[in-house]
């Protein structure tokens, strides 16, 4: 696979967590300025953020844990060049469930919906993974 198909999703995930900070950034000046909240309330992280600025920045926050995984993933399958057609198939639809599991979790934030999103997610990152180790360790590939 060429190197542009591999890393488009990683770069569509990146883009992601770049929109999300951005937007929760957006939020929370608003809520700063527009006397929601005062600084001496949400200095030391606690909870005093509006709803919806929470919502956004709990979806920022969440594309730093499994994503994390993608990541290094994706740079290891190019290295290593176990990167092939599964892989950028798999890795499209991880990050498909990672957008709609960042627009569940800003807007109606359904938990049953986010969480069955999130599973879904995080059971084709683990099928990619073993996959990749499978190869590696076989010499498959």
């Amino acid at each position: 696979m060429s190197i542009q198909a591999v890393l488009l999703p990683l770069f569509v995930q990146v883009i992601l967590t770049f929109v999300l900070l951005v937007w929760m950034a957006y939020l929370r000046t608003g809520a700063i300025t527009g006397g929601e909240v005062k600084p001496s309330n949400i200095a030391l992280r606690e909870p005093g953020w509006p709803a919806h600025a929470t919502q956004v920045a709990n979806a920022f926050h969440n594309q730093l844990e499994l994503p994390l995984l993608f990541y290094v993933l994706t740079i290891l399958g190019w290295v290593t060049r176990h990167a092939d057609y599964l892989f950028v198939v798999m890795a499209w639809i991880f990050v498909a469930l990672r957008l709609a599991h960042a627009y569940v979790h800003t807007t109606a934030n359904d938990l049953r919906q986010r969480g069955g999103i999130f599973i879904v997610g995080a059971i084709v990152l683990m099928l990619m993974w073993l996959i990749f180790m499978l190869r590696v360790l076989l010499g498959l590939g």
